[in-house]
C-alpha cells in the first residue's frame, strides 16, 4: 500500500466513522474533529484541519484551490485565497513536520491544487495484524525470572533502560533543536506589503493602504531592523509574485503579508511574517476591532512582529512602536482618504487631500498626523510640477509640522518636513539638526537619508552625499533613483547619473522627473541635440511644466535651434502672465540663450523667491558661466554657501 513520496496513489475510500492513520503514528479522528501522534492531542487551528481532512478524503487526488474555498470558506466569501490557503497549507506542515521541497504528506500541484500523498492505513488491517500477533505468540509462564505482567525482569530492565535512553535522546534533540532556532539566521530586514482590501468594496482601498503605511512608520523606529520605504512597497501591489521573488526584488530576510476587511464600525486584520528564504510561516494573527480602536491594533500587529524577529529594540523604539490612543472613526477615515488622495501627486489629488486633512483637524484638533499630512500637502504643492509660489506653501508647511510636534515630538515625518524647508530657505544649521532628530526618531526614513543627502550636496560634500542616496535607495529599491541621479549629476559625474536614469526609465518611461533629469544630464555633456526629444517628451507628460520648458530652451539653444528656444522663452513669458512660473525656469532659459545680464536679473527674482533652484548654486553646472562675476560671487554669499 505504500508508495513513494511525491507519486500519486489511487484515492483511498475512508469511513466516516473510523479514524484515519498514516505516516508512522498519525491518527485523524474524524467525528471528533482531532489529528493526534501517538498518545498526544496535536494542536491544529480549524480551517488547516478542516482542509486536512478534504484532502485525506481525496487522498491521491489534485483538490483545486476554488473546490478548497467552497468546502471550507463557502461560496460568495470575500477572501484571499492565495495568503489564506498557502497560510493554512504551511500550518498544516508545521504540525506534520513536511517539508514542502520533499513532502511525505501534501504536495503542492503548480497552478493547481494540493494532493495528499501519503498511504493510509486500513484499521482493519492493524486490528487483524494485532490478532495474529496475539494468537501466535505463547505467553510466557509466570514464575522465576518473570514479574507480575509476566515478563522476564531482565528483559523488563532492558526495556526500561531502553526507554530511558529514549527519553534521555528526545530532551537532548529538543533543547538542541530550540537552541539551533534560536541561533538561525535573524530577520535584520523586512518589508510590509500592502495590505489587501477584502471587504468586497474598491471604495475601502485607502483603509488597507493608510493600514500598510502605519505599520511600516511604526516598524521604521527600530535601529537594529532595515524596513523597506512605503513607496517601494506599493509598486507591488498588483504583482503576482512569490513571497522569494518578493523579497529577493527588495532585499529583505522576511515580509508581512495581510487583509484588511471593513464592516460598518468594526476592522478585521489578518497578517503574517514569512521568512524570505524558506517561504517558512513564522508568525500569524487575526485581529477584530472597533474602528475606533485601530490605532491600538497597528501598534499590537507592530509589537508581535518585533517580537517574532527578535531584535533588539530599546525602550525609547518600544514606546514609538507601541504609541497609540482612541480615535473617532470619521477623524480616522478622513486623514485616509486624505493621504490617499495625496499620493496621486498631482494639483487636483492634492488640493481634494487639504480639505480631507482639514476636517480630521476640525473635528480633532489634537489629532497630530493630520497636521504632519497637511504639511506634506503645501509641500508638494510648492513642487515644481505642481506650481505654488513658495512664500504661500512654505510656512504652512512650518507651521503645520510644529503643530504637529506640539502634539507629538516624535514624530520623524515632521522633522523631515522641517529640514526640507529650512534647506530650501538656506538655513543650513536648521535643516541639518532636524534630519539629524528624524533619523534618530527612524533611522529607516528614506526621505530622511535622501534629503540629507541633498543637504551634503548642497555644501559641496559629493561624496558623502552620495553614500547617503545610496542608503536611501537600499530602503527604497524600486522606487526609480531620481534623487541618487540627481547627485550624481551635482557631483558631475554625468555618465553614472545617465545610467541610473536610463535604468529608471526603462520602468517607467513617462517619468516627467526622471526625463528632466536626463536632459539636464545631456545638455551638461554637450549632447544638446539628444536632450531635445527627452525634454519635449517631459514637457507632455508634465503638462508644460515651466521647469522643465525652461532647460528645453537651453536645449535648443545650444543645438543651434535658436529660433525653437525663443519660441518657448516667449511661451514661458505668456504662462508667467496667467500663473506662477519661477523665476528659475527664465535662469535656465536666458543662460543657454547665452544672456549673461538677463540671466544674473532673473537669479535676482529667484532669490526674492527663495527659489529651490538656488540651493544648488554652489554645484549647479548651470551657473558655471557666471561664476567669475561679482554679483553671481555676492548672491552666493547671501545664499550662506559661500
Amino acid at each position: 500500500m505504500n508508495s513513494p513520496p511525491g507519486v500519486p496513489m489511487a484515492p483511498q475510500p475512508i469511513k466516516a466513522q473510523e479514524p484515519v492513520r498514516f505516516g508512522e503514528d498519525f491518527e485523524l479522528d474524524l467525528s471528533a474533529r482531532r489529528l493526534s501522534r501517538g498518545n498526544r492531542v496535536l494542536k491544529v487551528e480549524r480551517i488547516p484541519l478542516e482542509i486536512l481532512i478534504l484532502l485525506i478524503e481525496r487522498s491521491g487526488e489534485i483538490v483545486p484551490r476554488d473546490e478548497i474555498v467552497a468546502k471550507v470558506w463557502g461560496k460568495g466569501v470575500f477572501l484571499d485565497t492565495d495568503n489564506s490557503i498557502r497560510g493554512a497549507i504551511r500550518k498544516i506542515r508545521q504540525v506534520l513536520k513536511d517539508d514542502p521541497e520533499q513532502p511525505h504528506f501534501i504536495q503542492t500541484v503548480t497552478g493547481q491544487g494540493y494532493r495528499f500523498i501519503a498511504p493510509l492505513l486500513d484499521p482493519q488491517e492493524e486490528k487483524g495484524a494485532a490478532g495474529e500477533n496475539e494468537r501466535g505468540a505463547k505467553a510466557p509462564m509466570h514464575g522465576e525470572g518473570e514479574d507480575r505482567e509476566g515478563i522476564p525482569r531482565a528483559r523488563r530492565w532492558l526495556l526500561l533502560a531502553l526507554a530511558a535512553g529514549v527519553g534521555l535522546f528526545a530532551v537532548t534533540y529538543a533543547m538542541w533543536h530550540r537552541r539551533a532556532d534560536a541561533t538561525g539566521p535573524k530577520i535584520k530586514s523586512i518589508a510590509v506589503l500592502p495590505m489587501k482590501n477584502l471587504s468586497g468594496d474598491a471604495a475601502q482601498e485607502y483603509l488597507a493602504d493608510g493600514m500598510t503605511e502605519e505599520i511600516i512608520g511604526r516598524l521604521s523606529a527600530i535601529h537594529g531592523l532595515r524596513v523597506i520605504s512605503r513607496t517601494s512597497v506599493m509598486r507591488l501591489k498588483e504583482a503576482k509574485l512569490s513571497v522569494p521573488e518578493i523579497a529577493k526584488q527588495l532585499g529583505v530576510d522576511a515580509v508581512v503579508e495581510g487583509s484588511v476587511i471593513r464592516d460598518h464600525s468594526r476592522i478585521r486584520v489578518h497578517a503574517q511574517l514569512i521568512r524570505a528564504a524558506t517561504d517558512e510561516h513564522l508568525w500569524s494573527e487575526s485581529y477584530d476591532r472597533e474602528l475606533r480602536d485601530v490605532l491600538t491594533l497597528e501598534s499590537d500587529v507592530a509589537e508581535a512582529i518585533v517580537q517574532k524577529v527578535d531584535v533588539t529594540i530599546s525602550e525609547q523604539e518600544r514606546t514609538r512602536v507601541l504609541r497609540a490612543r482612541d480615535i473617532s472613526p470619521e477623524v480616522y477615515e478622513s486623514y485616509l482618504r486624505g493621504q490617499f488622495a495625496l499620493n496621486k501627486r498631482t494639483r487636483t489629488g492634492v488640493q481634494e487631500s487639504i480639505r480631507y486633512f482639514e476636517q480630521a483637524t476640525n473635528t480633532d484638533p489634537k489629532f497630530a498626523p493630520a497636521y504632519i499630512a497637511l504639511a506634506d500637502a503645501y509641500d508638494t504643492l510648492g513642487e515644481v510640477f505642481v506650481g505654488a509660489p513658495p512664500a504661500e506653501t512654505r510656512p504652512r508647511v512650518i507651521s503645520m509640522a510644529q503643530k504637529a510636534l506640539e502634539l507629538d515630538p516624535q514624530l520623524a515625518d515632521a522633522h523631515v518636513l522641517l529640514a526640507d524647508t529650512y534647506r530650501k530657505q538656506w538655513k543650513w544649521t536648521e535643516a541639518e539638526a532636524e534630519y539629524k532628530r528624524a533619523l534618530e526618531l527612524s533611522p529607516n526614513h528614506a526621505a530622511a537619508h535622501a534629503g540629507f543627502a541633498d543637504w551634503l550636496l548642497c555644501k559641496g560634500r559629493a561624496a558623502e552625499a552620495v553614500e547617503w542616496a545610496r542608503r536611501a535607495r537600499e530602503l527604497d529599491p524600486l522606487v526609480p533613483a531620481t534623487n541618487l541621479a540627481w547627485i550624481l549629476f551635482q557631483a558631475r559625474r554625468y555618465d553614472d547619473a545617465a545610467r541610473e536614469l536610463h535604468a529608471a526609465l526603462a520602468v517607467t518611461p513617462d517619468d516627467p522627473i526622471a526625463l528632466w533629469f536626463l536632459g539636464f544630464v545631456l545638455v551638461a555633456e554637450g549632447k544638446p541635440g539628444d536632450a531635445i526629444p527627452v525634454l519635449e517628451q517631459a514637457v507632455f507628460v508634465s503638462h508644460g511644466s515651466p521647469g522643465v520648458k525652461g532647460v528645453l530652451v537651453r536645449a535648443y539653444a545650444n543645438a543651434g535651434q535658436r529660433e525653437d528656444a525663443l519660441r518657448v522663452l516667449d511661451e514661458l513669458k505668456r504662462q508667467r502672465q496667467r500663473e506662477y512660473v519661477p523665476a528659475a525656469a527664465l535662469v535656465q532659459a536666458y543662460v543657454g540663450l547665452g544672456d549673461k545680464e538677463q540671466a544674473l536679473a532673473w537669479l535676482e527674482q529667484a532669490y526674492k523667491e527663495q527659489s529651490n533652484l538656488l540651493q544648488w548654486i554652489k554645484t549647479e553646472s548651470t551657473f558655471d558661466p557666471l561664476r567669475g562675476d561679482p554679483r553671481f560671487t555676492d548672491l552666493v554669499h547671501r545664499v550662506g554657501l559661500d
